[in-house]
């Protein structure tokens, strides 16, 4: 899932790292060789 403005949520869903973006770029976020899942908090 492409990043697309800062204050969004991500969370890996191997190991359950959360992270918060502060920078929207062109990237997808990965942890685990896997795409982070966007979160509502």
């Amino acid at each position: 899932m492409k990043v697309e403005k800062a204050g969004e949520n991500y969370k890996c869903n191997v190991c359950g790292n959360e992270v918060t973006v502060t920078k929207a770029g062109e990237g997808e976020l990965v942890c685990c060789e896997q795409p982070m899942e966007k979160i509502e908090v």
